[in-house]
Formats: structure tokens, sequence, C-alpha cells
């Protein structure tokens, strides 16, 4: 890969290191302390990593926009695997800059590859998106995108950590350039954005991403159950075969993010949309819209209702959901990924969780409670549940992933579960599998 060769002396200010980032080939950048609050829940993974930062530097590179709105994904996935590889050019370029001048520096991945020893957890190193926004890139739109305030949603994002500290940052740009125009609402195929701002993580995982990890392990598990040819060939199509040595072969391949392709919002896109929203829509959301291609849910997921319901023309391909925990906290922090809110409607409930992680160790204690259709998690025991469950924790997550049923680890007493067996089903419910 080509990598630009910076020879003058670096100023080790945020301008100085702005202009090397635009120098190195990155269309914005900005730096902010590794002390920044944004960064608390990501500043001991960072350190891990390079217990030298000090500073980090978020770059933004500008994708073409036409190929990104193609009804043709194979023009968009090129558009993306060009901009990543981009993208950590120009990381690489700073990095080689810095070290030349005698600053240490390191360039995480602006994507894949990742820490794939960690899945079924935090695989990434920087999570680059609160580091754009915190570092005045932009801000997070209703699609769950950083959208930069001219370059609107067309943008790919990387981040260098510098051991140098710097006298001044960044800080976040005042407004939001989200139109609030839902469009990326009306185009998602699985119903992942929702108009109120929720987002269904699991929808969009499990068909925008499925030749990533989850898809791809599916297909494994599809090979090795295969009892012959045609078997599999009943299994997965032969396109959908094809398309995934493609994506060994070229690059995984994104079934949609059209939540980009049909954003309007910055600078350099919003002027076409204000001057006629119509047209915008007949060019750019229609043809996605109404292009008839497979659509990847779960079996009774609210994503499967919604394209039914909404794009009965598409084809639904039911899958497995792959978002398997592999620990005790992968389940307790992946359920909210997980939770399919309109299988909620009517579940008001608190449930309480007692997991034993390993012989001769306390449990690990939670309340998970389900109210208004919303989620959440918390730490500890609180409040009187209507279900109690007292389980070995690989037992427990064994029968999640379907590796046992649930009647012999009961006879064992393995899992023990005590309260309202019709709130444990109707809870059961809000995680499809």
């Amino acid at each position: 890969m080509h990598i630009h060769i910076i020879t003058a002396p670096i100023s080790l200010t945020a301008a100085g290191l702005r202009q090397l980032a635009l120098d190195s080939g990155a269309d914005d950048a900005g730096c902010i302390a590794i002390g920044r609050p944004e960064l608390d829940d990501q500043r001991a993974d960072i350190l891990r990593c390079f217990p030298p930062t000090r500073t980090l530097l978020s770059i933004a590179c500008r994708m073409n926009r036409e190929p990104i709105r193609s009804v043709d994904r194979s023009v968009a996935n090129l558009e993306f695997h060009e901009t990543t590889d981009h993208a950590n050019g120009v990381a690489r370029a700073i990095v080689a800059a810095l070290e030349r001048q005698g600053v240490r520096a390191l360039n995480p991945p602006g994507g894949f590859p990742m820490e794939a020893q960690n899945w079924g957890g935090r695989m990434w190193i920087v999570s680059h998106k609160p580091v754009a926004v915190a570092a005045g890139l932009g801000r997070m739109g209703i699609h769950r995108n950083v959208i930069h305030p001219q370059f609107g949603s067309f943008i790919l994002l990387g981040t260098v950590l510098i051991g140098a500290a710097l006298e001044t940052e960044a800080t976040p740009i005042d407004f939001n350039p989200c139109l609030g125009c839902k469009l990326c609402v009306a185009a998602c195929p699985v119903g992942a954005i929702a108009p109120d701002g929720a987002f269904d993580f699991s929808a969009c995982y499990h068909h925008n991403y499925r030749e990533f990890m989850g898809g791809f392990t599916e297909w494994v598990d599809h090979v090795v159950e295969s009892r012959n040819r045609a078997d599999y060939r009943s299994r997965v199509t032969a396109a959908e075969t094809v398309s995934l040595w493609q994506s060994l072969g070229f690059g995984p391949n994104y079934k949609a993010a059209y939540c980009l392709a049909v954003c309007p919002a910055g600078s350099d896109v919003v002027a076409a949309y204000r001057e006629n929203k119509g047209r915008h829509t007949r060019e750019f959301v229609k043809p996605l819209q109404e292009k008839v291609e497979p659509v990847y849910v779960i079996r009774r997921s609210d994503a499967e209702v919604h394209v039914r319901k909404r794009f009965p023309h598409k084809r639904v391909r039911p899958v497995r959901n792959t978002l398997q925990p592999r620990s005790v906290q992968g389940f307790l922090q992946g359920m909210p990924l997980g939770f399919q809110r309109n299988r909620a409607a009517g579940l008001d409930a608190t449930l309480h969780f007692r997991l034993r992680e390993a012989a001769g160790q306390p449990p690990v204690a939670a309340t998970v409670e389900i109210r208004g259709q919303k989620l959440t998690v918390q730490a500890g025991l609180h409040g009187l549940p209507h279900v109690t469950v007292d389980a070995d924790g690989e037992t427990w997550l064994a029968y999640l992933r379907g590796e046992r049923g649930i009647v012999g680890a009961l006879l064992t007493r393995k899992i023990k579960v005590r309260g309202s067996v019709a709130v444990l089903r109707a809870f059961g419910k809000c995680f499809p599998r």
C-alpha cells in the first residue's frame, strides 16, 4: 500500500497534528486528550494496547457518494473497502512521520482485522465514533453513524494513539447535522432504526453483517450438519455460497448500509435535497426500498415482522441468532443488543439472576427489568422479582446457545428457577433464537 512520506518537522500541537493528518491524506482530523470523559468506558483498553497514549488523533476520510448510493451493492462495497484501506494507510503514514521525529505512536485498525480471540466480547481496540464526536468531527445521527458537518454520513474513521500530550485539543461541534428526516428509517430493510430513535442492534447485525463473523460461523454449522450435497443446497442457495466465497476472497459484503446511502445531511450534500426532496427520494430511497433481495432475519423477531409487513416483495431468509454469549458477563452485557422490544409488548417484569462462573467463586448477581418495552440490566439484586434464576453459568450459557436442554439442567439442579413460569416464557420470547 502506498504511504505518504512526510519529512518536514511536525508541530506537536493540535493544529500541527491536524495538518499532518491532512498532508497524509485525511479529509478532516481533530485531537483529544486520553483523560477526556468521553473515553471513560474505553480508556483502559486503549492504555492496555498502548500505555504511552496521551493524545488521540481522530481522522475522517471521505467516501464517494454515488457508489454508496448504488442499488448494486458490489459498487458500494468496493467504496467501503477502498476507503477503509485508505484510512488505515493515512493512519500508518501519520505514525511513520511521528516515529521519524522520535514521537511514539500507534494506529489501531479502522475496521477489520480485530482481536478475534475476544469473539463474543469486545474485539476492537478503539471505538472510533465516540472519539470522532469528542474531537469535533461530527455528531451521531439517528442511524448510529457519525455525520460530518460538511461530508455528511459519507465518511469512514480512524484513530492514531500518540505518546505525547498537547496543550490544546478539539471540542465537540455545537450542533447536530442530522436533519431528522427519517429517511434512514424508511430505507432500512429490517427496521433496525425506529422513528423514536430506538435501535435494534440484532436486526442490523444479522442482515447487514451477514457475511461477517456470525453469519460465517452459521455457514460452517450448515456445512458440518448437512447430510449430503442436496441437504447443503436446501440450506444455502448457490448464490449465497458464491457470495460468501466473494466475501472471503475480496472482503466481507455489507448487505445494506442503506442508512448511509439515503442520508442527505452535510453541507456538501444537503443543498440538492432541500432543492427537491421528492427527487432525492425517487433517486436514492425508492430504488433501495423496491429492490428484490434476500433479507436475513431471526425467526419470530421484530425484524421478520417488519420485512413481511413493510417489504413483502423482499425474500425473507430466516437465520439463527448468532449473538450467543460465551461468558456470564457477555450474557448480561449482550441482553440489550438482542432484546426485541415489540415482542415485549405488555410485559412488565423483574428477573433476578445468580450465575456461578466457577466453583468456589461467588455468583454474579444481576437484576433485569422490562418496563414499557425497554430493558435495563443492573448489577446486584434489586426489588421483588417475578422470576429468579440460580444457575451454573456454563450450563445456563449452553442452554441459551441451544447446546443443552432445559429439562436435564433442571433435574440435575444445574439450573434452578423460582417464580412465574408465564413471565419466564414471555421473557424468553423477547430473545428469539
